[in-house]
């Protein structure tokens, strides 16, 4: 028999990741494709514009595929991760009736409210791509949570058309649901045949897009936590029941049907702020590190390891997308003096994320009573050897980053994986495909000197700047 393959698709805020892997979990192709800039036509407005997350899937898979060397026919099964927390609403053809909603945007923060006659389906962004992949009105129950009229004990939907109705929904705009490693549908023949893929593969369900980046990160062990820092940083525990009234974090469905993941507080637009500083730099960014033959990822995080600990008392607050119950709250930078440069800038965005991310496990933790033995960190700023020490050094922790160019890609491989029985359950597949890169150990004395500085400074910030912003926030909203 020849080499069996997987592909996973991991579609983000800021870009598509689709990978293909064997059936031990090594990642052999990899290819992606940037997202359009979500477009804001009036305030609270964000939406993606035309069919750019199907055009981005469709271009990352030609990507990876492009990148492939292997046999094509040889992929068994596709796993699909979609951005959580969207609404796609679609005409009875299934073509878009509107831009597809983002999770940025303020009307997902309430039950959809039906004003276009031309809308017949609202669903998910797994259901929308799972459509363009398979022609199958499915979706993931995984994705299915806030502002849906989900039976968690069945992960289907529930049978009471009162709670449908009280989601602004009636049960023939919903999508059908299956369950994380369920199919959604075969790929359909014309992709197939454009791909030159095996007709008939399965298109495999996973969950909503944090959730299957638990599985993909090998989150196993009661105190183990992961922290994923992509567009929207949060940290996330594995557990087997739901918590009701949580204060400090969100239960959420996890990508192992009828477990659940609590997910800490997170920040908005967390490696986003990454993006908006290297674009402030502009050309300059660009030319030195092109002189050094180096990306500029590499370049910045040269600067920030020249920089010490603390940024020379440079602190950052990261409210650059303040959350709908403290819109007066914006990004702050306090300490300047003469001594800091824009790469003091960088080091202290990133010593930010950090103090931030940690200060909402904290709360988590307290509530929950857990108690970390070590940390995962995935997603882009994972590859960042800086942040990974500064987030080892304030942890006092452990801190490994796996393998791989996507976490949520090689998730969605575990499920078909499961699907495809190549493994007898979710925690065989885990042991088997999951694998360490690198490990980060902590400095015992940067981790006194960080705790110190977040106990006494960063964690009493807003407490001060809070009423000012509220006194500026009518003024420039």
């Amino acid at each position: 028999m020849g080499k069996k393959y997987m592909m996973g698709i991991d579609n983000g805020s800021q870009s598509t990741k689709v990978a293909i892997f064997d059936l031990e979990g090594n990642e052999v192709a990899f290819g992606s494709c940037v997202l359009k800039e979500t477009l804001t036509p009036e305030p609270g407005i964000v939406i993606h514009p035309d069919e750019d997350l199907w055009d981005s899937v469709y271009n990352g898979m030609k990507n990876c595929l492009d990148n492939f060397e292997g046999d094509r026919t040889a992929i068994e099964g596709i796993g699909l991760c979609t951005i959580r927390c969207c609404r796609v609403l679609l005409k009875e053809n299934g073509d878009l009736a509107h831009p597809a909603i983002s999770w940025m945007d303020a009307r997902l923060s309430k039950p959809y409210k039906n004003e276009d006659d031309q809308v017949k389906f609202v669903t998910t962004t797994s259901g929308y791509l799972g459509l363009r992949l398979t022609g199958e009105f499915n979706d993931t129950a995984g994705n299915c949570e806030v502002h849906w009229p989900l039976d968690r004990e069945t992960l289907d939907w529930s049978k009471d058309d009162e709670v449908i109705k009280a989601n602004g929904l009636t049960r023939d705009m919903l999508f059908n649901l299956v369950k994380p490693g369920e199919k959604l549908g075969s790929i359909r023949n014309e992709l197939a045949n454009d791909f030159g893929l095996k007709e008939g593969i399965p298109v495999v369900a996973t969950s909503n897009d944090k959730a299957v980046e638990v599985l993909g990160s090998g989150v196993n062990q009661k105190n183990s936590i992961m922290i994923s820092l992509g567009t929207f940083i949060s940290a996330m525990v594995l557990r087997d029941e739901y918590y009701e009234n949580a204060n400090n974090f969100f239960p959420t469905l996890a990508s192992i049907p009828f477990k659940y993941v609590y997910e800490s507080n997170g920040i908005r637009r967390g490696l986003w702020t990454v993006s908006w500083f290297k674009k402030l730099i502009g050309e300059e960014l660009v030319t030195e590190s092109s002189k050094l033959g180096i990306s500029e990822e590499e370049f910045l995080n040269r600067k920030a390891k020249e920089v010490p600990v603390g940024s020379d008392g440079l602190v950052t607050i990261l409210d650059w997308l303040a959350s709908p119950d403290t819109p007066y709250r914006k990004g702050i930078m306090i300490g300047f003096d003469q001594r800091h440069s824009r790469y003091h800038i960088y080091r202290s965005i990133l010593e930010a994320i950090a103090f931030n991310i940690k200060n909402n496990i904290d709360e988590m933790a307290e509530e929950i009573k857990l108690e970390m033995d070590e940390v995962i960190v995935i997603g882009g700023g994972s590859k960042s050897d800086v942040i990974m020490q500064i987030i080892s050094d304030l942890f006092g922790l452990p801190v490994h980053r796996r393998t791989g160019s996507s976490s949520a890609c090689l998730g969605a491989a575990i499920c078909v994986s499961v699907h495809l029985s190549i493994y007898d359950d979710f925690s065989e597949a885990i042991e088997k495909m999951v694998k360490t890169e690198t490990t980060f150990l902590p400095d015992s004395s940067r981790h006194a000197f960080y705790n110190e500085l977040n106990h006494t400074v960063v964690k009493n910030v807003r407490k001060h700047t809070d009423n000012i912003l509220k006194l500026s926030y009518p003024i420039f909203k």
